[in-house]
């Protein structure tokens, strides 16, 4: 495999955007016509012999996987329960390593113990994200409201 690939990253730009926007075009158009929702999805290969069978959501993900390359951005799959160091976390979460463990030892993020090191799931740190980001938003909306209620808008 070329270096800008590896079998789970795709670096931006090591697939050819019109290609990949040609083939989510054609895979979409399947998924919409032809298979149904609650079924496996046959694609037959070149020469036409064998069939490949793969579930859908399977099939969804490379979609959502071809989107994203055909944009000219990079894709990286990693498995749902995927551990990260407190470090890695901090990044993901663009806040300082201590800010990170205090949220941790508040409890407001789940994690284990690994030996003395902590590690955090992939999946609770996007968990946490998200209900940050709603909080953000409430946040924002309340103080909209007041300044419209203040007039200050």
């Amino acid at each position: 495999m070329s270096s800008m690939t590896d079998g789970r990253k795709i670096a931006p730009g090591a697939v050819d955007a019109e290609s990949a926007a040609r083939a989510l075009r054609r895979l979409k158009d399947y998924l919409a016509h032809t298979a149904r929702p609650d079924e496996d999805v046959r694609i037959l290969t070149e020469t036409g012999d064998d069939v490949l069978v793969l579930p859908r959501p399977t099939v969804e993900m490379f979609a959502a996987i071809l989107a994203a390359v055909a944009g000219g951005q990079g894709v990286q799959l990693v498995p749902v329960d995927a551990e990260v160091s407190t470090q890695v976390a901090a990044e993901m979460l663009n806040v300082s390593r201590p800010y990170l463990i205090g949220l941790l030892e508040r409890g407001e993020m789940p994690y284990r113990l690994v030996g003395r090191h902590r590690r955090v799931r992939l999946d609770d740190l996007a968990a946490y994200r998200r209900a940050d980001d709603r909080r953000r938003k409430d946040a924002a909306d309340e103080l909209s409201r007041l300044d419209q209620e203040l007039g200050l808008d």
